[in-house]
């Protein structure tokens, strides 16, 4: 199962979303992201942070939807729509579900901040990731219309 963590630079938040899943993904479910208008980099605190949480960071890069090397059957974009943000819509018959995150890329303030505002989304993410995760995904696989509305209760519920 291939999911797409989506959002519009593909340098912070989805950056994240694929590495941690990939990192805690069982055997035949697979993560990758993009973004609708990429930066063209990963954001340096995204790479330090997760490698300070021991994922690696080998090979991600920020790259366009048009150029994915699997077609997703999940999409979860990340954007965070109370901020204003317009969330790419991916076209194509995928199951879409909606994760918002506050991009840590557009934080200000100190060092300190800026770091917090980093793992906050990394944290968030990961707790969804690892809720996603817990879910009975043999029998969810069948269950299409019960996987969306877990994924969009994970998105809602946790922090």
């Amino acid at each position: 199962m291939n999911v797409l963590f989506l959002c519009t630079g593909n340098s912070c938040r989805s950056i994240l979303g694929e590495a941690t899943f990939n990192h805690l993904a069982p055997a035949g479910w697979r993560a990758v992201s993009a973004g609708s208008r990429p930066t063209g980099q990963v954001h340096p605190r995204s790479l330090a942070l997760l490698q300070r949480e021991g994922i690696a960071t080998a090979g991600y890069h920020s790259k366009s939807w048009d150029d994915l090397p699997v077609t997703p059957d999940i999409v979860i974009t990340v954007c965070a729509s109370a901020a204003g943000e317009t969330c790419p819509a991916y076209l194509g018959p995928v199951l879409r579900s909606h994760w918002g995150v506050d991009d840590p890329a557009h934080a200000s303030g100190s060092d300190a901040e800026i770091h917090a505002a980093f793992m906050t989304a990394y944290r968030i993410l990961r707790a969804r990731i690892e809720a996603f995760l817990a879910l009975p995904l043999d029998a969810l696989e069948q269950d299409r219309e019960r996987l969306k509305a877990e994924l969009d209760r994970i998105g809602r519920l946790l922090p």
